[in-house]
């Protein structure tokens, strides 16, 4: 059984995750892993892109296809003391139009893509719908659900700021992957935790990565 550790009232029951092939995977493992911990179910959307990502940013030997990646997190996040149940994660092709998140009807809390390329930016912002991820998206959109999407470029272009002002006016948590130092960081996964932190503060969950503000 998953500890239920950190679960709360606002808690969200089910959260998309979609990387896409921005450099900063390490969020987005740190994030999963973080989700499936407290207990909240997972659809996960992984592009093409962020396959050759992955394998280029870290040693995860992550096989292709979505049962075996399934059982590959489950394996990894799970231990001796600490069982995730199979049922926390289920991953989908992004070509997969028969995936319930492709619909209103198959719910999902919210959802979070990490990290968000700007070329996800553009088609979520003009709601193009060529795959999975831009579909969950734009599902969320539709029914008023919580979006955040980790946005990891630099500099931005005026396309890009455009497109992020343009979801941040229907309510779209923009989120660029822009951690803070005020509070000493010593490794990598200090900054990774700091911005993964934040992503769980906006979906109400609770979290020993990063002391409050003044705590």
């Amino acid at each position: 059984m998953v500890r239920d550790l950190s679960k709360t009232d606002k808690t969200p029951e089910t959260v998309t995750l979609a990387i896409t092939g921005a450099s900063g995977v390490q969020y987005a493992i740190r994030l999963l892993e973080q989700l499936l911990h407290a207990g909240v179910r997972v659809n996960l959307l992984i592009s093409k892109a962020a396959h050759l990502v992955i394998a280029t940013e870290t040693d995860l030997n992550m096989p292709a296809k979505a049962p075996a990646i399934e059982q590959f997190f489950l394996q990894r996040f799970s231990s001796p003391e600490f069982t995730i149940d199979d049922d926390l994660i289920n991953v989908y092709e992004t070509n997969n139009w028969m995936a319930p998140i492709a619909s209103g009807s198959g719910r999902s809390s919210a959802m979070v893509v990490c990290p968000c390329t700007t070329g996800t930016l553009a088609s979520i912002a003009a709601g193009a719908c060529e795959n999975l991820i831009d579909r969950a998206a734009d599902v969320t959109l539709k029914e008023q659900r919580k979006l955040i999407l980790m946005v990891r470029e630099t500099p931005l272009s005026v396309i890009h700021l455009e497109n992020m002002l343009k979801l941040a006016k229907m309510g779209v948590v923009v989120m660029p992957a822009n951690p803070g130092f005020y509070f000493n960081p010593v490794s990598a996964d200090d900054l990774v935790d700091f911005m993964v932190a934040r992503v769980l503060d906006h979906l109400d969950i609770e979290h020993q990565l990063m002391p409050k503000w003044g705590e």
